[in-house]
C-alpha cells in the first residue's frame, strides 16, 4: 500500500510540473496579439527610427530601433496624444499617465506607464531598447486622440516629476495599428 501512495504522488507531481503555463507570465508573447508602429522623425522630418508596440501576456512590449540620433543617452516616453507637430513636438502631450503617478522608475511614487528606460545611442547613431510594461492595454495606448513615442535630447534622470529633466524632445512618431 505504501509503496502504490508514493508511486501515486510522484505521479501527481510529476503532472504538476507539466501544469507550468509559461504563457501566461507578463511578456510572454500572445498569439493574435495586437501590434502598433510608430515612425520616428525629427522635426526636419528626417526618419530615425522605428517603435513597436505588441500586446503580450499582462502588458505591453515596446521596442525602439533607432538610427541616425545624437550619440548618448536620451530619455524615451511614451506621450499622451497621437500628434507630431515640430519643431518642438509638444503637440504630443504629456507622458501616457492613466494611473495618476509621479514621473519616474526610481521614484517612490512612479513611474508613469509612458515612462521608459533611457535609450542609449552609440556613435553610429543606433541604438535599441526594449521593455515590457506590464498592465498598459494597447486601447488606452490608441484610444480616442491616440499616443506618440517622444525621444529627448539628454538623459531621463528616472525621478524628477513630471518629465525626468530629460531636455527637448528630438524626435517624435505616431501609434498607428498594424
Amino acid at each position: 500500500m505504501r509503496t502504490v501512495l508514493i508511486g501515486t504522488a510522484a505521479l501527481a507531481m510529476l503532472a504538476l510540473a507539466g501544469c507550468d503555463d509559461k504563457s501566461m507570465e507578463t511578456g510572454m508573447p500572445l498569439a493574435g496579439g495586437a501590434h502598433a508602429v510608430a515612425i520616428l522623425k525629427t522635426a526636419a522630418g528626417a526618419d530615425v527610427g522605428r517603435v513597436s508596440a505588441s500586446e503580450v501576456a499582462g502588458g505591453l512590449r515596446f521596442t525602439i530601433d533607432a538610427r541616425g540620433m545624437p550619440a548618448g543617452t536620451h530619455g524615451a516616453h511614451v506621450h499622451t496624444t497621437g500628434l507630431c507637430e515640430g519643431p518642438e513636438f509638444t503637440s504630443a502631450g504629456g507622458h501616457w499617465n492613466p494611473t495618476g503617478m509621479k514621473h519616474g522608475s526610481m521614484n517612490p511614487q512612479g513611474p508613469h506607464e509612458g515612462d521608459l528606460p533611457n535609450l542609449i545611442i552609440g556613435t553610429d547613431g543606433r541604438g535599441t531598447l526594449g521593455i515590457t510594461i506590464p498592465g498598459a492595454t494597447m486601447a488606452g495606448l490608441l484610444d480616442g486622440d491616440g499616443s506618440a513615442l517622444v525621444v529627448h535630447a539628454a538623459a531621463d534622470d528616472l525621478m524628477t516629476d513630471p518629465s525626468g529633466n530629460s531636455g527637448a524632445r528630438i524626435a517624435c512618431g505616431v501609434f498607428g495599428a498594424s
